[in-house]
């Protein structure tokens, strides 16, 4: 996998995950990926933390990559999910650790703020902002809203279909999904869900592929392995989420670092009243803030680190 670390498979719990790790002895941090990703997304990040003296740990999370698929769809619920990031902590020793997400990434981490905040020491996130429970069910929501074609609601209202679409053209679906200005030039700001399908059947001209061949192979390969069921049933957990979490306090009290990519599609949302420790940097980028925008976000990243983190630490 190009200069990557080796991976290794860890039990947490009910399910293994492949992680990969780089550094030790420094102070932890947990990069987490998103959809429709893989931990080899954080590739230019790994070496620039670990220079730092960070021990870094980069799980494909469940669903992704080698790591286990469990059949039940509620076995992706934010509770699942963040409980394998303290089974992974527990078998590494680790206390706490400072979390970094994208994407899909950035949900669980603030979930797991929420849920398990003794577990934390920071979040840094990139893409999507903190957003508190939802008065009403989020998918009946933008079911109402944006109609049975847009994309959430359709991998919840059609399980499955979706997912068959992209394995059917695995190296094309995410060639016109790692682009640098994805859905922008088109005025949309989601995919519907006939359009996210004929990402897999029609090649997109607008942006260009932010990645090299060869790394994109790498994506690839992991797809064909995994496909894509698993993954979309992360999606077809937001009403569980949101009927789980009632009792649960919308505080994030750590510290956090939000990441936004321009010209990405999730909108940039005030946080204040649920974040209170929080700073805010804006990228000139599309989505993959991470990948477009390698030495930016590494230099912000490490910045607040070095600031924040380091004497917590100490």
């Amino acid at each position: 996998m190009l200069d990557f670390p080796k991976p290794e498979m860890i039990e947490v719990g009910e399910v293994s995950l492949e992680v990969f790790q780089a550094g030790s002895g420094g102070i932890p941090l947990v990069l987490a990926h998103g959809w429709p990703e893989h931990a080899f997304s954080w590739r230019h990040q790994i070496p620039a933390l670990v220079a730092e003296g960070y021990h870094v740990i980069v799980p494909n999370q469940r669903g992704y990559g080698r790591s286990s698929q469990p059949e039940a769809v509620e076995a992706y619920d934010c509770h699942q999910m963040t409980s394998d990031y303290n089974g992974l902590l527990d078998v590494l020793g680790i206390e706490k650790a400072v979390f970094v997400g994208h994407d899909w990434g950035a949900i669980l981490v603030w979930h797991h703020a929420l849920l398990n905040p003794e577990r934390i020491a920071g979040v840094a996130n990139l893409s999507v902002p903190f957003r508190p429970r939802e008065e009403a069910d989020p998918v009946a929501f933008w079911e109402q809203m944006l109609g049975q074609e847009f994309y959430i609601v359709h991998f919840n209202r059609q399980p499955g279909v979706a997912a068959k679409a992209f394995e059917s053209n695995t190296r094309q679906f995410l060639t016109n999904m790692y682009r640098t200005k994805q859905w922008l030039e088109t005025g949309e700001n989601q995919p519907a869900g006939n359009s996210i399908i004929s990402m897999a059947e029609t090649m997109v001209e607008r942006g260009d592929l932010m990645m090299s061949e060869e790394e994109l192979e790498v994506f690839i390969e992991a797809f064909d392995h995994s496909g894509f069921h698993a993954p979309c049933n992360w999606y077809r957990n937001f009403t569980r989420n949101w009927e789980t979490t009632e009792a649960v306090e919308q505080k994030v009290i750590h510290p956090s670092l939000m990441i936004y990519g321009q010209h990405d599609m999730v909108p940039q949302t005030d946080m204040t009243g649920y974040v209170d420790d929080l700073e805010v940097h804006t990228l000139d980028c599309g989505h993959w803030i991470q990948q477009e925008k390698p030495d930016e976000t590494n230099k912000i990243l490490l910045e607040w680190l070095n600031r924040r983190m380091k004497p917590l630490f100490n």
